[in-house]
């Protein structure tokens, strides 16, 4: 089992950075499970609803 997991998730670019980056590493290196801080996702607000 192969795991990927990502320290702080910061504003809009750290979104940006997981949405085009963690699918391309999923593929290429075949990870089961991706684990991710996302506490400041938001901005330092938190996680907010889609």
């Amino acid at each position: 089992m192969k795991i990927l997991f990502i320290g702080d998730i910061v504003g809009r670019p750290g979104r940006r950075a997981v949405r085009e980056c963690v699918p391309k590493l999923v593929e290429k290196h075949q990870i089961s499970m991706v684990i991710a801080n996302g506490e400041n996702s938001a901005g330092g607000a938190g996680i907010t609803p889609a």
